[in-house]
């Protein structure tokens, strides 16, 4: 089993967003305020998640080649993957910001 780990710069990022989550559920006012800020939260987190799951796949790819290597395209990786995350869940995902999003209405029900 391999250990996925999770660098500093993600690790701000995942609580930047998560903060953001926060934040906004404490801040909308009304029903549909509150339906929208839990959607948001939700649709992060799935971009977080699969970000998670994407990485190790691209740590994978080798880099060699005239162009390849270098600290930059560490970099860039870092941030095609977080935005690849974002991108898919933003299209549909892959079915978590659904779950997520039906559990923080029933949290807010309570």
């Amino acid at each position: 089993m391999q250990v996925v780990s999770v660098d500093t710069a993600q690790a701000q990022a995942i609580d930047a967003q998560i903060g953001a989550a926060k934040a906004g559920l404490q801040n909308a006012g009304s029903s549909d305020a509150t339906k929208r800020a839990a959607r948001d939260a939700a649709e992060q987190f799935e971009a977080v998640f699969i970000a998670q799951m994407l990485g190790p796949m691209f740590e994978t790819i080798p880099t060699d080649g005239p162009m390849g290597g270098g600290h930059a395209e560490g970099m860039y990786r870092s941030m095609f993957v977080t935005e690849a995350g974002k991108a898919i869940a933003k299209q549909g995902g892959i079915g978590i910001a659904d779950q997520v999003y039906r559990e923080l209405l029933k949290m807010q029900e309570v």
